[in-house]
């Protein structure tokens, strides 16, 4: 197990606002700045591997929705459900997707008003080398962790996420 750094710039900033103001409790900043930071490192990481492959973050999203259906088909509707998008994205990001070769729209035979969208064997192929790609990428920067030291910050972070959900 790696050893854990023992002073980093967030605890600065906490030190600081204590000092600053010492009326404020910036406990929770030990968390939440931390994670903003490693947002930017994980998104910046992320975009590279993407790039790889030539997508973007937000098409490896829908694709990934696609991916893990059977058929390799969602609604419009919930393809902006599972990617937490507005109707107005979606769809642009649907034009996108269908220009791009990864996807296709397929009217539903029973309703005119819904829209499949079906992932195509292009789609398909781009988004399992990103996928292998960014779990290789991920598995580098965990190595340190042992596999109790994952289970257990796993189970921290859904429990903070599940505030926000």
């Amino acid at each position: 197990m790696a050893q854990l750094r023992k002073y980093d710039e967030v605890d600065g900033i906490v030190a600081a606002w204590r000092r600053a103001r010492p009326d404020f409790d910036p406990e929770a900043l030990q968390v939440f700045s931390r994670l903003w930071r490693l947002q930017s490192h994980i998104d910046k990481m992320r975009r590279q591997t993407f790039a790889r492959h030539g997508i973007e973050s937000w098409e490896f999203d829908m694709l990934c929705a696609l991916r893990r259906q059977p058929s390799h088909r969602l609604t419009a509707g919930k393809l902006m459900r599972e990617t937490l998008v507005s109707s107005g994205t979606v769809t642009n990001r649907i034009d996108r997707m269908v220009s791009h070769g990864f996807a296709r729209r397929l009217p539903d035979p029973e309703d005119g008003r819904v829209v499949h969208v079906e992932a195509t064997q292009a789609g398909l192929e781009v988004v399992d080398a990103a996928m292998g790609d960014l779990l290789s990428v991920e598995e580098e920067h965990m190595v340190d962790m042992d596999a109790e030291t994952r289970v257990q910050l796993a189970g921290l972070l859904r429990n903070l996420l599940a505030h926000f959900d």
